[in-house]
Parts: structure tokens; sequence; C-alpha cells
């Protein structure tokens, strides 16, 4: 039992140095106190170094202090996260080291105290805290302690493994103990008032605050509070800083411990690459190395007066497709985060593959227009498989083995090494480029949802194709965008083919997140842009401006008989697709050029593919004659099929042009979003007329001039498009039972009619583009048709409506509420409704895929990872899969429909050995014999599945 005089004391208890704070992984026990101490000076840290200085000052109003007390407070309050582990469930969890506290008169619990496992140590943190805060004089309401500062503090505190315990009640938080047998009695309550006092003390943070933190600032200290007990628990970080074992806590030896943690904090938070991008460049021809276009040069002549007079806010660009809506976007980021102080940018795309194309064009412009701290990411599911380190360091790569090792339960370890280093560093880097799911996590209930906040909260948001999302994920990113409205975090939005209405709904929803409710009645301009500022509110009329490439879109509406699942050797029917095909690719196989075939299902491309290569024997015999791109290949083959579609179909480079051996790709949607292809010819099935446009957008994109396209299509202003429609002939009234639900189909009926009456003079791009994406939607087109058609497409719109109404409803309850429904309740950033799962959100999230990995059974009765038999399947070991081994089993993974998984036999498991690697939870291993006709095939509950050079089929 400690004496008063030999430790540092409060009252009549003294600081109990026996209780332990970390312990895994070190040579010795870390005291709770050390833990306490070095968590608020790495807050410190990433408060002088993260924090803007508008932020800083923003809490400091917020909590009525000075901003060097807020600095101290809130730090104060960091430090006092871990409060929780003095509780004898925490203890107990190492027997020998609680054994001597258990035995001590001193502390007093109830039986079985120390067996209550499901009061984890950062829900004791919540409870102890509200009385240790509010005794210390903080604001406090008996009644409503959501409106209470110290019930904030220690809900706020509570939350710091990820998840916000619900408000307390006001009777049952005046009678802690007795509710939670778990904190202890006399004793434990004791240690927790000393170490409370003592901390405070030792980092001199008496400052009360007198008010509380918006919801905004709230999730900003909450994510902070996360990050700075991470760093904190690194092994390396501790391990030099334990105590010898004469140290017992005196005040004297907790302010040598305080200024060692203090002098040593900075260093941790600089290794870490946690410090802010500065957005240096003011000149766009600093930041690009050519002339600005139409559209960037009204940016580059209007927004600067626009921020100096409204402050930062939102940047939307419309513009087609290849007129530099990417630099534009950059050009404004770079303006938006100079003036609102950001410390970098996320840049948000639909698709892994979109999102790997576009890191270089990032990264080159973070070298030329930003200085300070650069880290940047690549965000996405697959990402650390990628290895882009190496380019002047400014692309992280995985760091060492052992190197940010935590000592924490395993839980904890995973998910803070995760965040923190290599790959998983994920959104806290001060610029990253990833897919937009990424971003849309921060605003469902998932667990550390608010450390993404965080990540978001001081950088500029710019999503790409903010068209090309459905109601769900577009009314999450409506919630986002009023939680970066409340951050006052710049957005830069990019859109193709974006109706007025979306637009509408997309602004607004950051102006009401600023404080702004009234309705901006936004009117978008093709092309051009607008601005809404975060600061004034004020929304600026659109500015319209050229397209550098204005041409005229030759359509050529061909109604079809749907025949494409004939097969390739079958007679070709006349009217039917197929004979469609062989007319309009005749000019491609006799004279060379390019052509796009972009197909609405997998399955539908596969045997276009195959009917293709039969119709034109030749071509496909050439080498890239035809080619075939979809989703449905490992990750390794796709990506060198998209290698080489961007080599044969890419922006011609300095040498001089001529035409293209003739070549066709066989694709799928996969070719619509961010892939800078050129096709001399655009053929696609019938699809909503924006999805369209965007195909279209692929042909003759790029100036060859005369002599690098082929006779056929020497026009480069009047690109073609020929369309494939089964809508239109006389058994084609409704779309192809093939196609299920990828496309609604009162919309392709729009669509269809629309393509009739313009197809004759074609369409203007970019002056009519923006007229008929908005009459797509229009109510009143019904109004055009008659009889039975006039009746069945109203049937397909209230179908259409009520399914968008379910998707929109289904985001808003399962996602978290706007800032201003906080209302002092932080819980709120992670309640969930019934029967609400992680795994639901995160499916629903990626829609309904599996993952599969193909092994190959030999002659010999062995399976290796390639049909040749040259790629071993590894053995794994005690720590898993070495990371050679993992890239290389995970550079095999195919994505496939869920329906082909489910009600299959479990089939080859994942061997043990493999270890746990997220990215093999959930895979499937086929184990794929030799077929007759070359291919490889395995029965999976009631389909076959099987592979070859057109990917993964399932009958």
């Amino acid at each position: 039992m400690l004496k008063c005089d030999e430790a540092g004391a409060s009252g009549d208890c003294a600081l109990d140095v026996r209780l332990w704070g970390k312990e895994s992984g070190l040579s010795r026990p870390y005291p709770v106190m050390c833990h306490l101490l070095d968590t608020g000076a790495v807050f410190q840290a990433l408060w002088d170094v993260v924090l803007s200085d508008a932020t800083k000052a923003a809490i400091a109003g917020a909590l009525g202090l000075s901003v060097l007390e807020a600095r101290a407070v809130v730090s104060f309050w960091a430090g006092l996260h871990d409060m929780g582990k003095i509780t004898p469930p925490f203890q107990a969890q190492v027997p020998s080291l609680y054994k001597p506290v258990r035995d001590d008169p001193s502390y007093i619990s109830a039986p079985g105290a120390e067996g209550e496992k499901s009061f984890r140590h950062e829900i004791a943190s919540h409870w102890a805290l509200y009385e240790l805060v509010a005794q210390a004089g903080y604001p406090d309401s008996d009644r409503l302690l959501h409106r209470s500062v110290s019930h904030q503090v220690a809900q706020l505190l509570g939350g710091h493994h990820g998840v916000f315990g619900a408000v307390l009640k006001a009777k049952e938080a005046a009678r802690a103990c007795d509710y939670n047998p778990g904190l202890g009695r006399s004793g434990w309550d004791d240690q927790r008032r000393v170490h409370f006092d003592e901390l405070r003390r030792a980092m001199g943070a008496f400052a009360v605050p007198q008010g509380g933190l918006p919801a905004g600032l709230a999730v900003v200290v909450s994510g902070l509070v996360v990050v700075a007990d991470w760093l904190a628990s690194q092994t390396s970080v501790i391990e030099p800083r334990i105590p010898g074992p004469g140290w017992s806590g005196t005040a004297s030896e907790v302010d040598a411990h305080w200024r060692g943690a203090v002098g040593t904090a900075p260093e941790v938070v600089r290794a870490a690459r946690l410090g802010r991008a500065r957005f240096s460049a003011r000149e766009f021809g600093v930041m690009f190395p050519f002339t600005p276009n139409s559209l960037q040069r009204d940016l580059v002549e209007q927004l600067p007066a626009l921020l100096e007079e409204h402050g930062p806010g939102l940047v939307l660009v419309t513009a087609p497709t290849g007129d530099g809506k990417t630099e534009a976007a950059l050009f404004a980021a770079s303006l938006l985060g100079r003036a609102a102080g950001a410390r970098g940018l996320y840049f948000a795309l639909p698709t892994m593959g979109t999102a790997d194309a576009m890191l270089p064009r990032v990264e080159a412009f973070a070298a030329r227009a930003l200085s300070g701290e650069r880290a940047l990411m690549l965000l996405h599911s697959m990402a650390w498989l990628s290895s882009p380190g190496g380019r002047d360091g400014a692309v992280m790569s995985d760091a060492p083995a052992g190197e940010g090792a935590l000592s924490a339960g395993k839980e904890t370890a995973v998910e803070a090494d995760g965040w923190l280093r290599g790959s998983k560093r994920g959104l806290l880097a001060p610029l990253g480029v990833g897919t937009i799911d990424q971003a849309l996590s921060a605003v469902l209930p998932l667990r550390y949802n608010a450390l993404r906040l965080l990540g978001l909260s001081d950088k500029v948001f710019v999503v790409d194709e903010a068209h090309a999302y459905g109601p769900w994920m577009h009314q999450l990113l409506v919630r986002l965008l009023e939680w970066l409205g409340e951050l006052r975090a710049p957005v830069v939005l990019l859109s193709a083919t974006l109706t007025g209405r979306t637009a509408g709904s997309l602004v607004d929803a950051y102006r009401r997140g600023a404080g702004f409710r009234e309705p901006s009645q936004v009117v978008p301009r093709y092309p051009g842009w607008l601005f809404a500022s975060g600061v004034s509110g004020v929304v600026s009329a659109a500015r319209g401006t050229e397209s550098n490439r204005a041409r005229t879109l030759k359509v050529s509406h061909r109604p079809v008989v749907w025949d494409a699942s004939e097969p390739a050797g079958a007679p070709v029917r006349e009217g039917g697709r197929r004979a469609a095909l062989r007319e309009v690719l005749a000019p491609v196989a006799a004279e060379g050029g390019t052509a796009l075939v972009c197909c609405t299902t997998v399955a539908e491309a596969q045997q276009t593919y195959r009917d293709v290569c039969a119709a034109f024997p030749d071509l496909a015999a050439s080498p890239g004659g035809v080619r075939l791109l979809h989703s449905r290949y490992p990750a390794d083959e796709r990506a060198k099929i998209t290698a080489e579609c961007e080599a044969a179909y890419g922006k011609p480079g300095e040498e001089p042009v001529s035409v293209r051996p003739g070549s066709v790709l066989v694709a799928t949607q996969v070719v619509e979003q961010s892939l800078d292809l050129d096709f001399d010819l655009v053929v696609s099935d019938l699809a909503p007329l924006a999805q369209l446009l965007q195909r279209a957008g692929r042909g003759r994109r790029h100036r060859r001039g005369s002599l690098g396209r082929p006779g056929w299509a020497v026009a480069e202003d009047e690109p073609q498009l020929v369309v494939l429609d089964p809508l239109t002939t006389s058994d084609g009234s409704a779309p192809p039972r093939s196609w299920g639900t990828v496309y609604d189909a009162g919309l392709l009926l729009r669509t269809s009619r629309i393509l009739q009456e313009c197809a004759p003079g074609g369409i203007a791009v970019p002056e009519d583009v923006q007229r008929l994406v908005d009459e797509v939607y229009e109510e009143e087109f019904v109004d055009r048709l008659e009889g039975a058609a006039r009746e069945e497409l109203m049937r397909l719109d209230e179908e259409r409506l009520a399914g968008e109404a379910a998707e929109r409803h289904l985001a808003v309850w399962t996602s978290i509420c706007a800032p201003a429904d906080v209302k002092g309740d932080l819980s709120r950033l992670s309640a969930r409704e019934a029967g609400v799962t992680e795994e639901l959100l995160t499916t629903r999230l990626g829609a309904d895929t599996g993952r599969v990995l193909c092994l190959y059974e030999q002659a010999d009765g062995t399976a290796t990872l390639d049909p040749q038999g040259r790629a071993q399947v590894p053995a794994g070991g005690r720590h898993g899969l070495r990371a050679s081994e993992l890239a290389d089993v995970a550079r095999r993974v195919a994505p496939v429909p869920g329906r082909w998984l489910r009600g299959g036999e479990p089939g080859v498991a994942v061997p043990e050995k493999w270890g746990t690697h997220p990215s093999l939870r959930d895979l499937v291993l086929l184990l794929m014999s030799p077929t007759a006709d070359g291919s490889w095939a395995c029965r999976h509950g009631r389909y076959i599945i099987s592979i070859s050079d057109v990917g993964l089929e399932a009958q």
C-alpha cells in the first residue's frame, strides 16, 4: 500500500504506478499514467501540425477559451481517454500484475467485478469521466446530459475505439458504480481521481471551458484523440520511455516524464507524415505544362475574385469528356485550398481502375503545385497491391517489418497499424486518390467513421464523375456534403452529364451543412461552372464557357432484333444485332481504324467477342485485332488488358500519326469513366442517354488529323455513334431479359424516343447535352406518347421513382444523421437501426459481388495458381503468407456475381496457414479442371464456373 508522501497525491490518495496501461510486446509493464501523459503530448504535437489556425480558433471559440488554453485543455482530454483502464476488468487481463492490486485492501469492488468482460475500458472511460469532469467545474446539466459539457467530453473520449456510447441517464450517472460493478469502488475511484488530478496538474490544463463543441469540431477532436492514442501506443515509442524499477510516480517524476513526452512527440508525428501540404503555386502555368483551355481560363480569370470576396466553398464543373475537367478541378482545388488553409486534398473516383489511372496525374500536380508534407496515398480495397513508392518519396510504401507495431490488444493493433502504416494509412495522409466509397464510409455508422471525417475535414474534396452514382450512393454523397459543409471543407464536383436537379441537390446539401438552408435554385451551364460559398452562402450564377472541341455527334440509331446470345457459328438473322455489327464493323476490317463495341452485360460482351472473331477471322488473327475488356477477369489479367488498350487506343504521342491497324475492342461499362481512349467509331447497345454520351466521348477524342484516321472516319469533328436499339422493333417492347435490372426500362424507352428524334440532325456537343440529359427525366415527357405506349411509360416511371425513393430511404435509414441533428449526442454517429450490420453496410457499398481464386488441378494431382502449372500454391506459415505471396494470390483474384457462390459447397477452404489478411476475407477458392475446349471449369452449387481467354463464365 502506498503512502501519500511516496507519490504524486490528490487529497489523501497517492498515485499507484502498479496500475498498468500497456504491456503487450514490452520489456516491462508501462504505467497507465505514463501512457496518459504520452497521449496528451502527442495530441499537442498533432494540434500544432495537423490542425489549421482556423480550426484551432473555432475550437477555442466554442469552448470560450484562448487558443493556448484550448490547446492545453483539449490535449488534457486526449490524455484522459484511457481512464477506464483503472478498473478491475481491465487490470485483471494480466493476472500477475493484477494480483498485488487485488490483494491490496485499499481496493474494494463487488464480487466478480473483474469478470465483467463486456465492460470494456472505453465504456468505463465514458462512465467514469462524466463525474470527474463535472467535479472539475465543467458546465453540467443534471437532467439533460446531452447538453452537458462534462458529458460531451466523457462521451467523446469513450468513443476512442471507434464507437460512441449512448447518452448516460442522469440517475445512473449519479450512481455509476452501482450500475456498473466493473468500475470498482473505493480505491479504484480514488485512483481515477488522482490520475485525473495529476494529469491536469502536469499538463497545466486548469482552464475551464464555458461551452461545448459543435458536431463538426467534436468529430475533429475525437478523431485526433484516436490518432494520438495510436501513435503513442507504438512499441517503438513506449520502449525507450519505460520508467526504471524504482519509478514511483512522484510529482517530480511525473513532471519529468511529461517533459520527455513533450520532447519526443513532434518527432513521432513527423515520422508518421501527418503534416500539412501547402497549396503554394498560384499560376496555372506553374501547375501544368500547357496553356489553359476555355474552361480552365475562365476559372483562372474569375474564381480568385469570388474567393477573395466570399471565402472558400464548393465549385461545380460540368463539361464534356475530354474538355480538361481534371486539370480544371486541380486548379480550382489549389485556389480553394489556399483560401481555406487546407492541409491537402482527396480525389474520389467511381472505380479502382479510374483511381489507379488518376494517381500519377495527382502526383505530378502535387510535385508542381504543392509544398510541405506531400505524402500521397492510393485508397481502395486493393490499393496495397500497387507499389508506386520511390517516386521522390511522395507515395507511401509499406513500412519495414515490425515498424509501427503497437502495444495493444489484437483488434486495436490491426486497426491502428492498418491506418497509420503503409498502404492502410488512409484518409489521414495529406493527399489521397481513391474510390468514392472510402469517403462515403465516413457517413455510415461504421467503426471509426469519425476518423474518416477527420481525414476529410481539412482537405479539398474532389469528386469525379458526380453523375455516376445511383440513388443510394447519391444520397450518401448528399449526407457527406452536409458534413463537409459543417466542417468548412472545400469541395470540387466534376461531371460530364449531370441533371440540373441532381446538381441542385448536391450544392444545397453542402450549403445546408454550412448553415444556409434556403434552396439555391441552381441551373448549371454546359460546359461551365458555378461557385457556392460556404462562408457567405452566396451562389454565383453559373458561367458558360466555350468548348475547345465543339462537335456534332452523328447518331446512327439502328433498330435490331436481339440475338446477342446466339452462338458464334449460328446463321446471321436479317435485322438482328449480329448482322448490324457485321455491317458497321466491316470498314474496320477492310480499311483499318479502331472501333469500340460497348455491351450491357459481361456475358453479352463475351459472346459478342466470340461472334466478332468468327465474323472477321483475319482481323481476329492479327495481333490486337479483337480485344475484350470487362470486370470478370483476374486482377492481373484485367490490368494487362487495360494497359494494352491504353497503348493501342490512347492519346497519340509526339511521333507522326498514321491510320491505326484494324482493331475492335469489345467492352462493358468499364470504358465509360476516366480511361483516356480514342476510337474512330463507337458502337453501343442502347443505354440511358447520359451513359451513351459518356461512351460517345471516346469517339475521335484526340486530334489525329487526316493522316491518323481511316477514310471512313476523317471528319474528326463529326464522330459517329451507332446505337443498337432492341426497343424499336415489332417484338421489342421491353429490354432483353438478359439485361435484368442493369438499366431502368423507363429511361431506356425515353432514351430510345429521344434518339429517334435527334438522330437525323445529330447532337451538337456541348450545346445540346444539358438539355437532352434533363429532358430524359422530364415529367412531361410522357405527354409525347399516346395510348398504350403512354400508359406503359407512366407505369415504368412510377416503378423507377418508387425504387429510387426506396434507395434514398435506405441510405437515410442506414447513414448517420446530418450534423444539425447530432444535438450534443455523438452516439448518433454510431447508432444503427435494428438489423443493420457492418457487413450489410459494406456489402451494400460494394453491391452483390463475390471474389474467387482459381486453382488449376494439374495432371499429377497438384494445384497451381496458373493454368501452365508454373506458379505453386503457397503453403503459408505461422504468420500467414509473406507479403510477396499474398500479393501473388491477390493479383489472381477475380470478382463474380454473388449469386454464383450462394448455395454452393465451400469447395477448397482458404488454408489456415495463409493467415487473416483482409484481402483473404470471404475469398472462395475454385479447384478448376481442364476441359476438352481448352478452358478450365468446376461445379459450384448449381453453376458450372469456367475460365478461359474471355474471363469467368457460369452456366
